[in-house]
């Protein structure tokens, strides 16, 4: 097969790269763009990936890796191989990798070695904390790329900082801005999650914890669960946790007494956990994607990390970044139930993925003004 026999080769693995390169491929299906999705199987559970498909009426990827869990190491080197063999087979114009996943650092490392071009969306992130596996992942990926899609103008000042040249980097907005325009209206209409619950809108907190820093270590984890805790008990409001299976794994092996107020429930489906942010009082998380989730659908966030590669969130007013520290997860909740709501979305205008795919020239076709903001 000769090179650019497909138009693009699209790498993902996880939950939120599923989300946020949505909009990409259906904007690739509006232009008539040949595609391939290469699933690595990173997050493996159908309620982590399969359901994500279905609600926001994907295909079924071509490629499913099955790589499943293991060392950094054993991991990524694993995804490298398969997606190697994956695309000498389609041979595509573009490869696209999104974020800071271990699917995103094999994705860019196995396209960077063969004759096509890759980009990576959502670049130049940088939480400056180089013990977070995300952030050598994210520099990587960076440097490796041909074209790099920044969400905002920051994100591109830091890439030049970098040294990286201004002919590569495009500021597109971020791909899940297109996305939570799309399904929001319909999270709202469809979803019943609130009533299985018992929650109304505005009466419940939102959970979110799953980074290896804080459920991995039995000591930030249970500090991070009580403060949250007690700042249900002083609002008198419910805490909803979709658990994550590796914090699940570490409630178990640490025996954890997880505190009252706080309701372990499965993982939620995309519209599921949509209609959840957007109705919650506050959100308490450790993911950087939910932090912009928030920010966009107007919900204060308080993120229990001691840094953040989303200071955008922070500065419009939207986040506020705690740590773990009791006494500073219910000072900053506090703080955020004051503060003044209505702050400006620091990440574009629904139209990302038209960009992405205008910069790189793909697609037969232009979507008609009617597709594109539908």
């Amino acid at each position: 097969m000769s090179a650019g026999e497909t138009d693009l080769g699209i790498v993902l693995g996880t939950r939120p790269e599923i989300i946020k390169l949505a909009p990409v491929i259906n904007a690739a299906e509006r232009r008539g763009a040949e595609y391939t999705v290469i699933h690595t199987g990173q997050h493996y559970s159908r309620t982590l990936d399969g359901v994500f498909f279905e609600q926001l009426e994907l295909s079924p990827p071509a490629y499913n890796l099955d790589v499943g869990s293991d060392t950094h190491a054993a991991q990524t080197g694993a995804m490298v191989a398969e997606i190697e063999r994956a695309l000498l087979g389609e041979t595509p114009e573009t490869v696209v990798v999104h974020g800071d996943t271990n699917s995103a650092l094999a994705g860019s490392v196995a396209a960077s070695k063969l004759d096509t071009t890759l980009s990576h969306v959502e670049a130049g992130l940088r939480s400056f904390d180089r013990t977070m596996p995300e952030e050598v992942n994210r520099v990587v990926a960076d440097h490796a790329a041909d074209h790099l899609f920044a969400p905002t103008a920051d994100s591109a000042a830091t890439l030049r900082e970098e040294g990286i040249p201004d002919e590569r980097i495009t500021v597109t907005g971020n791909t899940i801005v297109d996305a939570v325009t799309r399904h929001r209206d319909l999270a709202e209409r469809k979803s019943t999650v609130l009533a299985e619950f018992g929650v109304a809108p505005g009466d419940f907190f939102l959970l979110t914890a799953h980074r290896a820093e804080n459920v991995d270590d039995r000591d930030r984890f249970e500090r991070l669960l009580a403060g949250v805790a007690e700042c249900a008990a002083t609002a008198e409001q419910p805490v909803i946790y979709p658990v994550h299976p590796r914090a699940a794994e570490r409630i178990e092996a640490f025996d954890l007494d997880v505190p009252a107020g706080i309701r372990l429930v499965e993982p939620q489906s995309f519209l599921d956990f949509l209609r959840l942010e957007t109705a919650a009082r506050l959100v308490f998380t450790d993911s950087g994607g939910i932090q912009e989730e928030a920010c966009i659908l107007g919900t204060p966030c308080i993120t229990l990390r001691d840094n953040t590669e989303r200071p955008e969130t922070v500065s419009v007013g939207a986040n506020r970044v705690i740590g773990v520290e009791p006494d500073a997860i219910v000072a900053g909740a506090r703080a955020a139930a004051r503060a003044p709501r209505g702050w400006e979305n620091p990440f574009g205008d629904g139209r990302a993925a038209e960009r992405i795919l205008d910069t790189v020239g793909i697609g037969t076709r232009r979507a008609s003004a009617e597709e594109v903001t539908r």
